[in-house]
């Protein structure tokens, strides 16, 4: 699947020093920890990754008929808002 990044996802990244290949392995080694089915125009989905050994979160979405990821942000989840194994939202 083709990995596609939003404009915003491009601009966050760089300022995270979030890489292409740190998005592409957390999604290789990740899991859906939220679904969010409602957005448009393609559902999209929380994946929670490991890039030597520092977890990341990526939001994506599905375009299956041009078979391409849409990623419209990445960055490295803390423990003020995540608990878990960052995979739960804090209440705060």
């Amino acid at each position: 699947m083709k990995l596609v990044f939003r404009q915003h996802a491009v601009e966050r990244m760089f300022e995270r020093g979030i890489t292409v290949d740190d998005v592409a392995d957390a999604l290789d080694s990740g899991r859906v920890i939220e679904g969010y089915p409602a957005d448009v125009p393609y559902p999209s989905a929380l994946w929670l990754g490991f890039v030597r050994q520092v977890p990341l979160h990526v939001v994506a979405a599905d375009n299956a008929h041009f078979d391409e990821r849409i990623i419209s942000t990445a960055y490295r989840p803390g423990p003020v808002q995540w608990i878990d194994g960052w995979t739960t939202r804090r209440k705060l």
